[in-house]
């Protein structure tokens, strides 16, 4: 990756051009369709990374057709990057019954899914671990993004030990192609970060002695191959830091650098500026540095005051987050005299993060507004757009003229559009009282009343609102939306699975019940495609986890409802039955943080406005008489920001959205909320200020741990922790449904408690879908004899 000596204004022939990471999903998912495959039997072991292979040699080919000059390797994963990291090192926790050597893909997937019981063999002709079977490991957001990780898990003194080569061997893959590329590498300090212990007070960074020689090893295994360079990512320098986290950076790269010097580091930063940790970044001994110059725009100048004469700065001013094509002229005025200064040697042009979090080509997209698309741009287009700038920066802009003056344009075209702003909702957001954030009377009065109406039994059971889109479903809106499939044929078979999914919740005893959303094709998604403001792709599909994939919705204006969304879907189902039926909607901070936000206005505003939008839709279902409403927010967490000082501000206006969808309704109408993946300490007063009447949040992996911080705020409101981890396809039976709900009893009082899984079953089968909630049912019943 050396650069010649030859051009007009900077003495180099081009400037390096990197991308740190790229989807590895496929263009056609092709990835997802292998994995699925593999888990039903269909394929074995050897197709599986037969794929893997093809999608990999794709990727490394379409970087380098786009002019990406420092391409990346050991960023793809069968599921994810930092579980892929578990296992290299062996961080295996002894429930998966690994015994040492190479991590069996059994375990790997046991780790992520979880697995059957006892005795049981898989169609592979794998054994399953376990008398009742495994859970997979623990899931949560990979800082915040709408990507999920799978937490490591750590013991104290616990030994670490080269379990898997897959850097190694991915590396030698890509040079066996003619491929020279920079592995990728979670970093040491930010995997133990990442991480978790069950032993109470544990710090994970103690371990760091222990697993540093796992590193050494692969950086050394690596050089041995011809590696120059490895991109070792410490997103942990975004966050707050103790001295003890910034001591544990000095000392893993310093045994790095001593260990391996012959190979250059490239220490990857991104999701924010480093803020206080610029020093230790700037002192730490590697050969360059990443900057996220998207989220810490205003970082570089003191970066590059500060920076040693020789590091080479990855400037990442491309948005590796977000699908909005750059303003190219503007960012060549802000580069050029930081490359002119620091000479074509020192400059690497990058995203501001790997682009695993955009879909991969504009160009599948056929469907768009034609104005609209020529706003964005997907991992294809940005790299496009960073060889651009490598030219440019390069000396060589005349080559590129026609390139910057497109962009030019596109950036002109977008800020006039008459698309864009909306008048109507300008004067609406205006109007925004006090008094509509606030509900009529506290949590107690309107309990009292909640309770009256619907003479609920202690414990009432429910789900979280979606049932299993079976192939079936699937088959049926795939023909409606290609027309072969009409509008009455196939309302009429909606209406049927509907109507199916009630009988049966009536059967099996639930208490509260749902429609089963068989007409959603994604809770975000399908409001989205009734707002005004938003646009959908029809390949924009990004990972979300494993094989789970969303085409994220384009929020490119102003917001507003132009009729109701859910209303006849949720009068025909009640039409059904006499019990409760939640009328369900997707709340405003979820929407936001789930779509790809437009960047000319602030978030909160964008927030607001689609808070009033399902305020409308909350209003018109109470009128129908619907009077319990659940308004999902499953990602108000997701956007907290990685500082905490700026935590507040961003808790006061999501909050304030959330209650001003919810609070126009009269006291009886119960307002339920869905949070996911979220642990509440920290935030714990923002729950409660969002003042729903019901919270159900994602508690069986944590063993309802994360009850406690509902017990310790004396949290008033009801609240229903899930009982079983529907991220897996295991079926818990009643005496674990039950252990967990005596851990629940003793962290709420019995009248708090509801009964529901941990989150949406719409991506589950239905022969796992229907013992577990019989499970859960008789889980309940049995509760209700020890009350």
């Amino acid at each position: 990756m050396s650069n010649s000596s030859t051009s007009t204004t900077l003495t180099v022939a081009t400037l390096d051009v990197a991308t740190l990471g790229t989807p590895r999903i496929g263009p056609r998912r092709e990835l997802k369709t292998a994995l699925e495959s593999f888990w039903a039997g269909k394929i074995d072991e050897k197709s599986l990374f037969a794929t893997a292979a093809e999608l990999r040699a794709a990727n490394w080919a379409r970087q380098k057709a786009r002019g990406v000059t420092v391409i990346p390797s050991n960023d793809f994963s069968l599921y994810d990057q930092v579980l892929d990291t578990s296992v290299m090192v062996g961080a295996i926790p002894a429930i998966y019954g690994w015994k040492g050597g190479s991590v069996p893909l059994a375990t790997y997937f046991a780790m992520a899914r979880g697995s059957e019981g006892e005795g049981e063999t898989c169609s592979h002709g794998h054994a399953h671990h376990g008398g009742h079977g495994v859970p997979a490991q623990e899931m949560t957001k990979w800082f915040d993004t709408n990507y999920h990780y799978m937490v490591p898990e750590f013991t104290e003194g616990q030994t670490f030990a080269l379990s898997s080569t897959k850097p190694i061997d991915e590396y030698k893959e890509a040079k066996a192609l003619g491929y020279q590329t920079r592995p990728v590498l979670v970093g040491p300090v930010t995997f133990l970060k990442l991480g978790k212990s069950k032993e109470e007070g544990f710090d994970t960074l103690s371990l760091l002695e222990n697993l540093l020689p796992v590193y050494v090893e692969v950086l050394k295994r690596l050089a041995a191959e011809g590696a120059e360079w490895v991109q070792i990512d410490e997103p942990c320098l975004v966050l707050d830091l103790d001295d003890a986290a910034r001591q544990a950076l000095r000392r893993a790269y310093a045994v790095l650098a001593e260990a391996v010097p012959q190979i250059r580091i490239m220490l990857a930063t991104y999701f924010g500026d480093l803020g206080d940790n610029r020093d230790t970044a700037l002192a730490l001994p590697v050969a360059g540095l990443h900057l996220d110059l998207v989220r810490g725009a205003d970082q570089l100048a003191a970066v590059v005051a500060k920076a040693p004469k020789q590091l080479v700065l990855s400037l990442g001013v491309i948005d590796g987050r977000n699908i909005w094509r750059a303003d190219l002229p503007s960012l060549l005025e802000k580069l050029e005299p930081v490359a002119a200064g620091l000479g074509g040697g020192r400059v690497q042009i990058a995203p501001s993060c790997s682009m695993l979090h955009v879909p991969i080509d504009l160009d599948a997209e056929t469907g768009l507004d034609a104005d609209v698309k020529e706003w964005l741009a997907f991992s294809l287009q940005k790299m496009s757009e960073l060889a651009v700038l490598g030219r440019a920066l390069a000396g060589h802009r005349n080559e590129v003229a026609d390139q910057i003056a497109a962009s030019k344009a596109a950036a002109a075209k977008r800020k006039a559009s008459p698309k864009i702003h909306n008048p109507a909702v300008a004067k609406r957001m205006q109007a925004i009282t006090d008094q509509m954030r606030r509900r009529n009377s506290p949590f107690d009065a309107r309990a009292k009343i909640q309770h009256a109406r619907f003479g609920l039994p202690l414990f009432p059971t429910t789900t979280i609102g979606s049932f299993p889109q079976t192939a079936d479903v699937r088959k049926a809106r795939a023909a409606h939306t290609k027309g072969t499939l009409g509008d009455a044929q196939y309302e009429e078979f909606l209406k049927e699975e509907t109507a199916r999914a009630v009988r049966w919740q009536e059967e099996i005893g639930l208490d509260v019940l749902v429609h089963g959303e068989f007409e959603r094709n994604d809770m975000v998604q399908y409001f989205g495609e009734q707002l005004e403001g938003f646009t959908f792709t029809k390949q924009g599909w990004v990972q979300s986890y494993g094989s789970r994939y969303v085409r994220p919705p384009v929020l490119f204006g102003d917001v507003s409802r132009p009729k109701p969304m859910t209303l006849d879907w949720w009068r025909y189902s009640q039409s059904l039955t006499k019990r409760p039926m939640k009328a369900m909607l997707t709340g405003p901070v979820t929407i936001l943080n789930w779509s790809f936000v437009r960047d000319d206005v602030a978030r909160s505003e964008a927030c607001r406005q689609i808070a009033l939008a399902i305020r409308d839709e909350v209003v018109d279902l109470e009128k129908a008489g619907a009077r319990m409403i659940q308004i999902d927010e499953a990602a108000l967490r997701e956007g907290l920001p990685l500082r905490r000082s700026q935590w507040t501000t961003y808790l006061d206006w999501a909050v304030e959205s959330f209650r001003l969808c919810s609070s126009g309704v009269a006291d009886e109408t119960q307002i339920h909320t869905h949070m996911c993946y979220s642990e509440f300490n920290d935030i714990i007063d923002a729950i409660g200020a969002m003042d729903a009447d019901v919270i159900s949040i994602e508690t069986s992996r944590s063993k309802m741990e994360l009850l406690d911080a509902f017990k310790t705020y004396r949290y008033p409101n009801e609240i229903g922790p899930g009982v079983y981890d529907i991220h897996s396809p295991r079926v818990p039976d009643v005496a674990e449904m039950k252990e967990l709900l005596v851990l629940a009893r003793k962290r709420l009082n019995d009248t708090q408690i509801w009964i529901n899984p941990d989150c949406g079953l719409k991506t589950r089968k239905w022969d796992e879908v229907r013992p577990a909630l019989v499970n859960m049912v008789a889980a309940a019943k049995e509760l209700r004899a020890l009350a």
